[in-house]
Order: C-alpha cells, then structure tokens, then sequence
C-alpha cells in the first residue's frame, strides 16, 4: 500500500486519524526539528529479525528512547537480534529506510512480520504516530485502533514494557 491507499484502508475501517504532511525525515533527529501537534505520540521502529533465522520484528518505541535489544532478547526467549536488511525490509513490508512503520505491516502478505510495541503508547492519550509507508507524512491515530487492525490482518502484535538504554 502507498501512502494514499492507507489513508483509504484507514477510512474504509472507519478508522479516526489526523494527517500531518512535512519534509521528508530520515531518523529521530529529522523528526525533532519539525512542529508536530503530539510529540508525545512520536514513535521510532526497528526493523531487526533474529540470527540465524527467517523471524523478523518490528519494534515500535517511544522516539526519544533507546530500547536494549540484548534485555528485549532475553526476555521474549529469542536469539540474538540484528537489523534486517534494506532488501528485507523492501521484500518484506515494500518499505524503505527512513519510512519504517507498523502500517507497512498491511503489506505483508506472509503475516510472518511480528510487532512488538511499547505499552507506554496505551497509556493517556493512547496515541501513535506512524508514517504512511512514506516519510512525508505522519499519522496519528488510536494506538488500540491500529493494534485491532493489525492483528485483523494476521500480523501477530505483542504489547510489552520494553526495556530500554538507560539515558546518560
């Protein structure tokens, strides 16, 4: 899906969201010089799989956060988590860098894509920012109503309090 046809999948769900249209952004840094109306509901996502597998994750924290992915690891029982590659990521969820984002979980047509969120985007307001398969754009919607949607497609969707890099 291209960003115009997540906004239609968006409506045709009945889905509430706002738009917000900017420059292109590349990483958290691009994102924190830009005036978004919730910055508390920015969100970064790593795209990684585990080694020596086909088990891939996307990881949506909270955009000023570091999670560790070694207690992440730990904890969930997986083997060790490396970035996937730019031609996974493209095969995988028609994505590129730069425009990682659970949406692109509505193009995976394998349902073999695993979403691990953080809890902290159910917490008041219960809001999530999220491209639109395009970094030009930013979407915000109900956290609960992407998880619906999501896990209405087939893509398995686990909610945890995922650890994080300690800020020095």
């Amino acid at each position: 899906m291209n960003k115009q046809e997540i906004y239609d999948f968006l409506k045709q769900q009945h889905i509430d969201f706002e738009i917000t249209e900017h420059p292109a952004v590349w990483n958290m840094e691009d994102v924190a010089q830009l005036e978004m109306p919730h910055p508390e509901a920015d969100a970064k996502n790593l795209f990684v799989r585990e080694d020596k597998t086909r088990n891939y994750y996307l990881i949506t924290v909270k955009g000023d956060k570091r999670v560790d992915l070694k207690a992440l690891r730990k904890s969930e029982g997986l083997r060790q988590l490396k970035f996937a590659s730019a031609g996974e990521l493209a095969d995988l969820l028609g994505l590129y860098a730069g425009a990682v984002t659970p949406l692109g979980l509505l193009n995976d047509e394998s349902r073999t894509v695993t979403l691990i969120i953080d809890s902290y985007f159910l917490q008041p307001p219960a809001l999530i920012g999220a491209h639109p398969n395009d970094n030009t754009a930013t979407v915000w919607l109900k956290t609960e109503d992407l998880l619906w949607f999501l896990r209405s497609h087939g893509n398995e969707v686990l909610v945890r309090d995922l650890p994080y890099v300690p800020e020095e």
